[in-house]
């Protein structure tokens, strides 16, 4: 194939915050660029997040010691973590790599990698949200972590510990300190940790079709269709649409999420992608008085006030993209969000699910296709999607401009699968 003008510059697959945001860096710089997604901009997975800029969350999941708790979680079906007993022997691989990601060498890497992208991350979505007008929407509050009893205090200090490494600021709170962030917390919690430096927005979904608008002033361009493969021919790419199309293009970005390592797998990489199926329950605005995001990391989720509602979500499910959702998971949220806030207004709430597309080390792979020229992989953030959007954006429309990467990309290559 030739390149013609029906040749599209850059097709990036996937509306979501990813890439919307790598959309909008290439249409700055004054590139053609087409977003191809089945449904909408930022309709699945990006619209439903917990609202947070979690800039501090430098951790990997496979944190030292936390395989330990694995066995305790699994052991409540409505608990932090859950996997459905038909799909653990598919998950078995992807555990075993999450596993080996814990030891001390892969940890720090993963740790230096993560505080890296982290850093960037920060700049750039502050420096995009001014260039779109979307400031208003930011809200710079702090994050309010909290616990009970003195034992799971003391079992987070040393990733506080480590995040004393990157300069990432926090406050440890008593029990008398707590009603100063945040009023009305059930008793049961005698220690909190409050980071001022943690930021949530006004509404997820509102802020990525925001950036999209941007997009378009730019001349990005959007097109319906469900992507079903990416193949490259006589020098060039062609995208295919399950609705029949067939469009050309000299590049192309994978920002599919949880489904972006299928379209990876047609190009000969097998990236052992997970979907942590995440749920939340948004109850109206007037529930509760929430004054900050509270994150509740002993029982895996969050509450965060945002412009449209309260959100409360979170947890993981490891159980793949087939399976129907069990909403019994955001009712169990939902219940415990009540004993831990007296006086939460439980009703009227609209629960959603979300599939968090996970890599077993935390990090996400951003990186030039190993075998396609021109092709560009933007997947795998986790439950950091949109913390780390308007990073990946900057670093993807870095390798298609081919200007230097902002940070060293070696951690993020596919190849260290």
């Amino acid at each position: 194939m030739t390149a013609s003008l029906s040749e599209i510059e850059t097709i990036v697959v996937g509306a979501g915050i990813i890439g919307i945001c790598v959309a909008a860096r290439l249409a700055e710089a004054g590139r053609a660029v087409t977003v191809i997604d089945r449904t909408g901009i930022c309709e699945e997975t990006s619209s439903g997040n917990a609202a947070a800029f979690a800039f501090s969350d430098v951790l990997p999941l496979a944190h030292k010691g936390m395989i330990r708790q694995v066995p305790k979680w699994l052991a409540d079906p409505l608990g932090p973590l859950s996997i459905p007993p038909a799909y653990l022997p598919r998950l078995a691989p992807w555990l075993f790599r999450f596993w080996r990601a814990g030891g001390s060498g892969s940890y720090e890497a993963s740790l230096a990698a993560q505080a890296g992208l982290m850093k960037l991350a920060e700049a750039e979505w502050l420096d995009l949200m001014e260039k779109s007008g979307t400031r208003s929407m930011l809200r710079e509050n702090g994050s309010l972590e909290l616990y009970e009893g003195e034992a799971e205090f003391r079992a987070s200090l040393p990733g506080w510990a480590a995040r004393d490494r990157f300069g990432i600021a926090y406050r440890h709170l008593r029990a008398d300190e707590l009603a100063e962030y945040q009023p009305g917390l059930s008793p049961q919690f005698t220690h909190g940790t409050f980071v001022p430096g943690w930021k949530t927005v006004a509404d997820p979904k509102l802020l990525g079709k925001a950036i999209w608008a941007y997009a378009e002033r730019y001349g990005a361009k959007f097109m319906q269709g469900d992507v079903a493969l990416v193949k490259p021919m006589e020098g060039r790419n062609v995208v295919q649409l399950r609705q029949g199309r067939t469009l050309p293009a000299k590049n192309v970005v994978i920002a599919a999420g949880a489904w972006s390592h299928r379209l990876a797998r047609q190009l000969g990489e097998r990236i052992p992608l997970e979907t942590e199926r995440g749920y939340n329950t948004t109850l109206p605005v007037s529930a509760f008085d929430v004054r900050r995001q509270l994150i509740f990391s002993g029982h895996g989720f969050v509450v965060t006030p945002l412009e449209t509602g309260l959100r409360v979500g979170g947890a993981v499910e490891l159980g793949g993209l087939a399976r129907p959702p069990n909403f019994e998971r955001s009712r169990a949220m939902v219940k415990k969000a009540a004993r831990f806030l007296p006086g939460l207004k439980t009703e009227g709430g609209h629960e959603w699910m979300g599939y968090r597309p996970s890599l077993p080390d935390s990090l996400p792979v951003i990186a030039r296709a190993r075998n396609a020229a021109n092709v560009f992989h933007a997947f795998g953030h986790g439950h950091l999607g949109l913390t780390q959007a308007a990073a990946t954006g900057r670093l993807v429309s870095d390798l298609i401009l081919d200007r230097p990467a902002a940070v060293d990309l070696a951690p993020f290559s596919s190849a260290r699968f």
